[in-house]
């Protein structure tokens, strides 16, 4: 069995890559601040997207959207702050949550990828 950070950091590749396969650019992965961690920050040509990835074997206990709760979007946010004081763009913000189920863990063949744009404000 692996152990969960490592299948996080694995969940966390297979976002990254899926953003790449949509046009975006990773900036960064593993963000940060005494606020909180920022899983990844993209480009596109309009928007600079900070990414929470959730990875869940189902839906059984919910979406895994859903465990992006108002305590974790405030960190989010917050975190976001702190990049944008230390990084200057002219691209729109914006949140997304970045869902990835895989029944079988590492061993799931094709993981359901679904980006949420805009997932909160």
């Amino acid at each position: 069995m692996k152990s969960k950070p490592a299948l996080g950091a694995w969940g966390e590749a297979i976002a990254a890559e899926a953003l790449k396969a949509r046009g975006f650019a990773v900036i960064e992965r593993n963000y940060r601040s005494r606020y909180g961690e920022i899983d990844i920050i993209a480009r596109s040509d309009d928007y600079l997207v900070f990414a929470e990835v959730k990875l869940r074997k189902s839906t059984y206990f919910g979406a895994a959207r859903e465990f992006v709760d108002a305590r974790k979007q405030e960190k989010l946010r917050a975190t976001a702050s702190m990049w944008l004081e230390e990084h200057e763009t002219s691209l729109q913000p914006r949140f997304d949550v970045i869902e990835i189920y895989a029944p079988d863990g590492m061993q799931t063949k094709c993981p359901q990828i679904r980006q949420i744009e805009d997932a909160f404000i």
